[in-house]
């Protein structure tokens, strides 16, 4: 294997999946080093799902020009690469005057940023649109660029566009430490040492621990924990907006949102945490709970299939921190909310400052940008029966909650970042997002890689490295 390329990609979650994308329309030779064993691992997998319109940073900020940019970019994206997005529009609410003067604030701020159709609302009108807002909101800012989108299946699309383009992907491959001699970066890994000129860092809550191997941080990391519920699809249209409280110290507050997926999503909490702290916690779900029936009337929290926690890589700088740290090492970090909206437009931006660093960026003349996947879900039954008829793997449902068949399963062992877990099947296709989360299809499933990936029983993982899922051995010895 040949260790060198023109630009190395420091993890691959939404910042550097996106940047890979973007680097692979050119001429260049991308490496993406991924510590994990699959892409969106980190904050990607687990936050509030929004592509935000961009009305609530600070003019003038990198952060709002890149959100508005990114928003606009994420429609036309997942429509090529069919990814799961939805735009819903959001009502941003308040509940006393005090908090309507704040909504007035974010109506002029979000203006200047270049968002489109924001609207005020009284109480009454919001409760027109959203039947059950609490009869305490007294206002909301309409938002109808605001949109949902599935973040693992994002990352998952923009990281396989881009290897199809050329990029490579190392999963499994944790940097240790990075060198600069002469005109190169040296970056030792588990799997040995790899170089390039160019270097950009987007790893995430790691990402000013990277920047520590090449520079002195002048930035601190205060890693953030937000704790969430998921709830059963019969809540799902529980409210058709994202419904957001006003923002404050803590950041856009505990919101109420529909999934692409048709379920409801609600939180976060924000508590700062050390590192990678995606425990939930009693203090936090009730804080979430409490906060979202002063919004939403007659949540069913007994509906609730799911808590999760993601933790957002923010730091004592109120803005994304996107620079050239030491010639020709690009950071990306303190990337948190609105991040996932953002990823698209910190892509773009980061070529443009390797491009000022030196780098050449010659475009290519074939870029691949489109992919498609089959759910058999979204189907008719003439379109399922035809499908079936030529393949029958499809008529065979291994996830009953979210109707996903074997055939699905196995397409995307073949797709060019296939899993390498039940999880990374779960993000592909969907199985294990439903009522018994994986309870009756998780077994198949690893039937499945025993199969066809060539693994033993004892191999089989839950997420990731390490997370085996069955000890002893089976009557083959295996």
């Amino acid at each position: 294997m040949d260790r060198r390329f023109d630009v190395l990609i420091v993890g691959c979650g939404i910042v550097g999946a996106a940047t890979a994308f973007e680097l692979s329309k050119y001429n260049l030779r991308i490496g993406v080093l991924e510590k994990g064993n699959d892409v969106a691992l980190g904050t990607t997998k687990a936050n509030s799902a929004i592509i935000h319109a961009g009305y609530d940073p600070e003019s003038g900020s990198l952060m709002a020009r890149l959100n508005v940019r990114g928003s606009e970019l994420a429609g036309e994206i997942c429509e090529k690469l069919d990814v799961p997005y939805k735009r819903n529009g959001a009502l941003v609410v308040a509940f006393d005057e005090e908090e309507v003067q704040t909504l007035k604030g974010l109506l002029t701020r979000g203006t200047v940023n270049g968002v489109r159709g924001l609207r005020l609302l009284t109480g009454d009108e919001a409760r027109a649109r959203e039947k059950n807002l609490s009869p305490s909101v007294a206002g909301a800012l309409y938002v109808p660029t605001s949109a949902i989108v599935s973040p693992w299946e994002y990352c998952l699309a923009l990281a396989e566009t881009a290897v199809k383009n050329g990029a490579e992907l190392m999963l499994n491959t944790e940097v240790k430490a990075i060198e600069r001699e002469e005109d190169l970066w040296k970056v030792e890994t588990n799997e040995g040492e790899f170089e390039a000129p160019y270097i950009v860092n987007a790893a995430g809550v790691d990402a000013i621990r990277i920047h520590g191997m090449v520079a002195e941080p002048k930035y601190r990391s205060m890693p953030r924990r937000g704790e969430y519920f998921l709830l059963d699809k019969v809540e799902g249209s529980r409210t058709a907006h994202t419904v957001f409280q006003c923002p404050n110290e803590d950041g856009k507050g505990v919101l109420v949102t529909p999934t692409v997926h048709g379920n409801l999503l609600i939180g976060p909490n924000s508590s700062e945490v050390k590192w990678e702290d995606t425990s939930n916690t009693n203090e936090g779900l009730a804080f979430v709970k409490e906060k979202a029936m002063r919004s939403v009337e007659g949540i069913m929290f007994n509906k609730s299939i799911r808590n999760f926690a993601g933790v957002r890589a923010t730091t004592d700088h109120n803005d994304f921190i996107i620079e050239e740290a030491a010639p020709g090492f690009i950071d990306c970090c303190g990337i948190c909310s609105p991040g996932l909206s953002a990823a698209p437009a910190i892509a773009e931006y980061a070529a443009e400052l390797l491009s000022k660093s030196g780098l050449s960026l010659e475009r290519k003349e074939a870029f691949i940008f489109e992919r498609k996947r089959i759910r058999f879900n979204e189907l008719n039954d003439e379109e399922r029966a035809a499908l079936v008829s030529e393949d029958p793997s499809y008529g065979r449902v291994i996830c009953r909650c979210e109707t996903v068949t074997e055939g699905e399963i196995m397409a995307c062992f073949d797709e060019p970042i296939p899993p390498v877990s039940i999880d990374g099947v779960k993000r592909r296709v969907g199985t294990g997002m439903g009522r018994c989360q994986g309870g009756f299809c998780g077994p198949r499933i690893a039937e499945l890689f025993v199969e066809n990936r060539g693994l033993s029983v004892r191999e089989v993982l839950q997420d990731r490295a390490g997370s085996e899922m069955f000890t002893g051995m089976t009557k083959e010895g295996r």
